[in-house]
């Protein structure tokens, strides 16, 4: 089904700030694919709220981002069901602790793959396409890319790989394709959606930690869709940097 309508692919996009990025792209006329893992019923309904709104405008697409043949898949697919492809949005992400001692080798490999290599691989299947119709790539990164995160160790590592990543995906890709990154500070509360817990926040620390951000809140998804919205759409001279959005929490770490 060709189409003269922009395509977006959204990573980890059956909830959470993932599905409000699909959502503010959709409201902007994009195409959404929705790509999800395990959150099966989530995307589907995502999907159908969207194509009420808009007939035939998202689809949603299964991947282990830890499997590459799936994540070549996933590229494929994205591309081929609108035959043409515009933005990419790597928001897929695997969080959880892993302090030295206790981390395993699938520990290792769920959070590289999730946070860098995936996004990478994805980036190089759809890149002629990119290409072909100017398009951009957005990368979700972290405040704690540069500064780590206590017992949090390959998370970080990985993604300060992200942010490295988008530096040189925005060198290799000029001149025809735009890529840049956001960097969330405390958006949304950690969840349990991993397959190790995460630390919990009693609303003693999570106070504790609002009091640390100068701007004395937390953010919200819109604060990231915004973003996204400006680098996709307003932004056409901005490649290879990575947008802060929290509150001025780098400022004080």
């Amino acid at each position: 089904m060709p189409t003269t309508t922009k395509v977006a692919l959204v990573t980890g996009a059956a909830k959470r700030i993932g599905a409000e990025i699909a959502r503010q792209l959709h409201q902007e006329n994009f195409n959404v694919v929705i790509h999800y893992h395990h959150s099966a019923k989530a995307a589907q309904a995502l999907v159908d709220e969207l194509n009420d709104l808009r007939e035939k405008s998202a689809i949603c697409i299964a991947a282990d981002l830890n499997n590459l043949a799936q994540i070549n898949n996933l590229a494929a697919q994205a591309e081929q069901y609108w035959q043409r492809f515009d933005l990419l949005v790597n928001n897929a992400s695997s969080f959880y602790p892993t302090p030295i001692g206790e981390t395993s080798d699938d520990d290792w490999n769920q959070l590289i793959n999730s946070n860098l290599k995936a996004p990478f691989f994805l980036a190089q299947a759809l890149a002629p396409a990119l290409k072909k119709y100017r398009g951009c790539i957005i990368n979700i990164a972290d405040i704690y890319a540069d500064k780590p995160l206590k017992k949090h160790s390959v998370y970080s590592i990985a993604k300060a790989g992200n942010v490295m990543l988008t530096k040189t995906l925005a060198q290799e890709l000029a001149p025809d394709v735009r890529v840049n990154g956001i960097a969330p500070g405390a958006i949304l509360w950690p969840d349990d959606d991993h397959k190790k817990p995460v630390d919990r926040l009693s609303d003693e620390n999570k106070e504790k930690m609002l009091a640390k951000i100068p701007l004395q809140q937390r953010g919200h998804e819109l604060d990231i869709t915004h973003t996204i919205l400006f680098l996709a759409k307003n932004a056409p001279y901005i490649t290879g940097q990575v947008l802060t959005v929290d509150g001025g929490r780098t400022l004080t770490i």
